[in-house]
């Protein structure tokens, strides 16, 4: 039988070989851990968790909580696992993190089929199939490998994520849609300031907290050129008042033609231009996330929540995802993968877990099962699996394969990935009620999957 390699010993790579030894593969899994650290994790044990020990609600009407149970449904080992080491935390699945991940590492060395091999991999293995499921802290010598592999425009060594908010929660009657000096489609949704307002949102900037980063995602930033190459909103404003305003958020040329009555209006507003503007780019095929452009930050959740609600226009916007800054290692998926996270120029080379823009404990999980799954389909000759975006897996790996991203970042399970489906507008306004229908269709979809595999 064909041997596998996996590249990585954390939540992906851990869940994908214990699902193919399971299935009788013999597995090569290459973990360079203790033997080289990564400067987060403290261990040589598998599937250790380096930040929080949650993997976020169990609710099925949150987004996370529905992954969790889809792919416990497809026979994720490690929610098993997680829900037997679990600890008091509400509606939350948190565990005890040296339980868990002793526990994995049990089953991993105990397994007669799986060897494995404590040392640095600096590059694909030539022979088997293999799966890159190296993390947000990959090694230095296969990031370049990979550079190598799939050019370096394909390749990014940092996080810079700005917010993005949900259309449907926008205020149109201050937000508009424009073009700069209405060149090309108006594709931009455009919140425009008074000097006032933008004078309160810049207080409410300067003053806020962030999260300070890690030594080593320090060293993986200035490696990035990251200070000036993807400054945070929060330092740029720093040079002054009106840095902004000449920057990210300059209103020069952008107008409301809701505005323009007459002739006589359109050369008198044209004249008086914005102080400042939040312009909103959209970030999803079907329009229903918009991220912030220019506005990377590193400030805490609380805070940015304060500072996107005090935009003209977004006052009641609905955040699917905050803006980070950290040392991650990942690939541009849509270039590089086809939906059954296989790589598109050489069929035995799949990719799984942060790596592929996935962000996230259970989201990492997910992406390890799925590409697990194909890969034994795949060494069985059987067709490979396309999940729908009817359900949340299926969403998140539409997501980050998805070849219109203008500007790919990555992502976790969100309800603003996921398809829309015709409802009822007094349940589209519940958001309990949707969430529900969007769950139930959602496990349908995947029981009736996991009878045919």
């Amino acid at each position: 039988m064909e041997k596998i390699n996996i590249i990585g010993g954390g939540l992906a790579g851990s869940e994908a070989a214990i699902y193919l030894a399971q299935k009788g593969y013999d597995i090569n899994l290459y973990e360079m851990r203790p033997k080289k650290q990564t400067g987060a994790h403290t261990s040589g044990d598998f599937a250790e968790f380096v930040c929080s020990n949650s993997l976020g609600s169990v609710a099925r009407t949150s987004a996370s909580g529905l992954l969790k149970k889809e792919i416990e449904i497809l026979g994720s080992t490690l929610i098993q696992k997680a829900k037997e080491y679990s600890v008091p935390s509400g509606n939350s699945l948190s565990v005890d993190r040296f339980g868990f991940s002793g526990a994995i590492s049990d089953i991993i060395r105990n397994h007669k089929d799986i060897n494995i091999i404590n040392e640095e991999i600096s590059e694909i293995p030539k022979e088997g199939i293999t799966l890159i499921a190296s993390g947000p802290l990959t090694s230095r010598s296969l990031c370049k490998h990979l550079q190598e592999t799939f050019g370096e425009k394909h390749f990014s060594f940092f996080d810079a994520i700005a917010p993005i908010v949900k259309k449907e929660s926008i205020n149109f009657d201050k937000a508009f849609y424009g073009a700069r000096w209405d060149k090309g489609d108006a594709d931009f949704i455009n919140c425009p300031f008074t000097k006032e307002e933008y004078e309160n949102f810049y207080n409410i900037l300067i003053n806020a907290e962030k999260i300070e980063l890690k030594e080593f995602e320090k060293e993986a930033a200035a490696a990035a050129n990251f200070f000036e190459g993807c400054m945070p909103i929060e330092q740029m404003a720093k040079r002054g008042v009106d840095t902004l305003r000449f920057g990210p958020m300059k209103p020069v040329g952008l107008f409301d033609r809701r505005l323009f009555k007459t002739p006589e209006d359109e050369a008198k507003f044209k004249k008086q231009q914005f102080y400042a503007v939040t312009q909103l780019r959209q970030d999803d095929k079907e329009a229903d996330l918009y991220n912030l452009v220019g506005f990377q930050t590193n400030l805490k959740w609380g805070e940015q929540k304060r500072l996107i609600h005090s935009i003209p226009g977004l006052e009641n916007a609905e955040i699917t995802r905050y803006g980070v800054m950290h040392a991650n290692t990942f690939i541009n998926s849509p270039k590089i993968l086809n939906k059954h996270l296989q790589t598109i120029l050489n069929p035995n080379l799949f990719f799984a877990g942060q790596i592929t823009g996935v962000e996230g404990y259970t989201e990492s999980i997910a992406t390890g099962l799925f590409a697990a799954i194909n890969i034994s389909r795949y060494l069985e000759n059987k067709p490979l699996i396309q999940l729908e975006p009817a359900s949340m897996l299926g969403a998140l790996i539409d997501y980050i394969t998805f070849d219109g991203h203008k500007n790919f970042q990555p992502v976790n399970s969100n309800w603003g990935i996921i398809k829309e489906m015709e409802m009822p507008r007094h349940i589209r306004k519940n958001k309990e009620e949707k969430n529900t229908l969007y769950s139930n269709r959602a496990i349908e979809y995947i029981q009736n999957l996991k009878n045919v595999l």
